[in-house]
């Protein structure tokens, strides 16, 4: 039978009642309940059903839902006799920090304070209770939209400390999203105080609270315990590598199949599985994630719902700024490979922009890629970290990379133009496209930049090859690989040998190497192409010499000058 698929609610109480499209994923709240770990968090990729399932948590536990056994009946939990003794009978706080998007410390701070009136205005019964104390009902006074940034970090523990005298029982909270705040600030500069604000309350929510039972956060990374969490020795972290929960969020394959043939839709089977298959989580592979599985379900058409549900502002930064690794790894992955990578699963935001590697701990994180391979029993000895294979999760992750790529570049005319002028051989056109665009987007490429490994021409190969990611249909893009007598910049190897190769080497303009012009630096690339035999790749293969177009790229600044062998 055909049944409604609702999507965008994420209040489990409403998706029962409608008798909606659901996958039932109840068995979760007996798992957590018998693990009795006191603090749990559970980082899992945007969609995946985080608040969905934190809202069946609140509607099996919390006592405003006592009696309302009828929402989970015909579900897995309500098998359970023991459990089903525990429903509707505990103090519940249920919250999401999902909202909590400002652009300044000041405005986050206003935010929050309006979510924590919010939160206390949520329990009447805190109002109509006459065995407070004098002190407590000052501090329930207190909050309001005016309260300090300390008293507002203190709102949860006093919330706790008020229900748990109301009920005689000790609480549980259920967190949603608890490092969109945290995201928001690394994004807008405002880290360090937003850390120094968190760290209290958390702090004083999960560990200095006798009056939790127990506790879930749910987000999306997993950021550091030193930022964060650095009070907090009762923490359980399940992460995308972890085995706890591992099909308690997204849909299994076998959900997802049964609900394509529930919904008319079995043919699609495999398409949609080149298209929204390629989580994985703990081990288990082909995780679906349920937004695009539902949407998908909804309207019968193939395209990218969960990879453009969300900006990817974040992303598309570190990317860019990235040094030349980085972007051939990346350039790897689009190309269907998969890379090699030690992960620390621990996101310490603030030092993304120092440690170049920290990028696919994010990006694994953040679901963009998966894991090809978990590590084997070996470990590399100098960090003792796992290595893990990976790759980009999905066909709707892989079009959205190359929107993003595309979107860099789409100033002042088509990308399109910049390699039909390459091919053609048109020096004069080519450098007219880059210096147009490069005046438009230089800030995005900080070319003047130097530090660690990054140096200036890293930026200026990204840029390039940002152009150049249209013409993957008929040829591979190299980059820094080794040929002839040394590593070439970037080579466009044709998949047709009766079509033209493509050399490219990226020079900035040096003095000290005895250049006086910006056409010395780029005969310095042309010199460099000869000298080191780079075609000799292209050559073994069988592309005949005069089919090899060579260029030098000299840069300086927002100016560039190209020559050709």
């Amino acid at each position: 039978m055909i049944r409604v698929v609702a999507t965008g609610i994420q209040d489990f109480e409403q998706l029962r009642i409608k008798n909606a499209f659901y996958v039932d994923k109840t068995d979760f709240i007996r798992e957590w309940w018998h693990h009795e770990d006191v603090v749990t968090l559970i980082a899992r990729p945007r969609r995946c059903g985080k608040t969905l399932n934190m809202s069946m948590m609140n509607c099996f536990f919390s006592g405003r839902y006592a009696n309302r056994g009828e929402l989970f009946e015909g579900l897995k939990i309500w098998e359970d006799a023991d459990m089903r003794g525990q429903q509707g009978k505990w103090p519940v706080i249920f919250l999401s920090f999902a909202g909590i998007k400002g652009a300044t410390y000041a405005d986050t701070m206003e935010q929050m304070k309006a979510k924590m009136v919010e939160l206390f205005a949520s329990y009447p019964e805190l109002y109509a209770y006459d065995g407070f104390q004098k002190n407590e009902i000052e501090a329930l006074q207190s909050i309001r939209e005016t309260m300090s940034d300390t008293k507002a970090a203190l709102a949860i523990h006093l919330l706790c400390m008020l229900l748990e005298k109301i009920y005689d029982k000790k609480v549980l909270i259920f967190l949603d999203e608890y490092d969109t705040p945290l995201q928001e600030a690394y994004l807008n500069g405002y880290w360090d105080q937003m850390v120094q604000f968190i760290r209290i309350m958390y702090g004083n929510a999960f560990k200095s609270n006798s009056a939790l039972a127990r506790g879930i956060m749910t987000g999306i990374t997993y950021v550091s315990k030193e930022s964060v969490f650095s009070d907090l020795n009762n923490l359980e972290v399940v992460t995308t590598t972890s085995t706890k929960y591992a099909t308690a969020f997204g849909f299994t394959e076998d959900e997802v199949f049964d609900a394509l043939d529930h919904q008319g839709l079995g043919r699609q089977k495999e398409t949609a599985k080149a298209w929204y298959d390629g989580f994985t989580f703990g081990g288990i592979t082909d995780i679906y994630n349920p937004w695009s599985i539902t949407n998908y379900l909804d309207k019968g058409v193939l395209k990218p719902y969960w990879a453009n549900s969300s900006g990817n502002g974040m992303v598309s930064r570190l990317i860019q700024q990235g040094d030349r690794k980085i972007k051939t790894q990346f350039e790897t992955m689009m190309d269907g490979g998969t890379i090699e990578v030690i992960l620390d699963e621990e996101i310490i935001y603030n030092q993304l922009d120092t440690k170049p590697d920290a990028i696919w701990s994010l990006l694994l994180a953040t679901g963009y890629l998966s894991v090809a391979q978990a590590p084997g029993s070996q470990e590399p000895e100098a960090t003792g970290k796992p290595v893990y294979r990976l790759r980009l999760t999905n066909l709707e992750v892989q079009m959205m990379f190359q929107s993003m790529i595309e979107d860099w570049f789409a100033f002042g005319g088509g990308v399109k133009d910049f390699a039909r002028a390459m091919f053609a051989g048109n020096t004069e056109e080519m450098e007219d496209y880059l210096n147009s665009i490069m005046r438009e987007t230089m800030s995005f490429f900080d070319t003047g930049r130097k530090s660690g490994n990054k140096t200036p021409e890293n930026f200026y190969h990204g840029f390039v090859l940002g152009l150049l990611v249209e013409t993957k249909g008929d040829y591979l893009l190299r980059s820094n690989r080794e040929s002839g007598y040394g590593r070439y910049d970037l080579i466009l190897e044709p998949r047709d040998i009766r079509k033209p190769a493509v050399i490219l080497e990226f020079k900035v303009f040096n003095p000290r190497r005895g250049e006086k012009t910006l056409e010395d630096t780029a005969r310095e690339g042309l010199m460099q192409i000869e000298e080191q035999k780079y075609d000799s790749d292209l050559l073994a293969r069988g592309i005949a010499k005069e089919r090899i177009l060579k260029y030098g790229l000299g840069f300086k600044g927002k100016e560039c000058l190209i020559l050709k062998a």
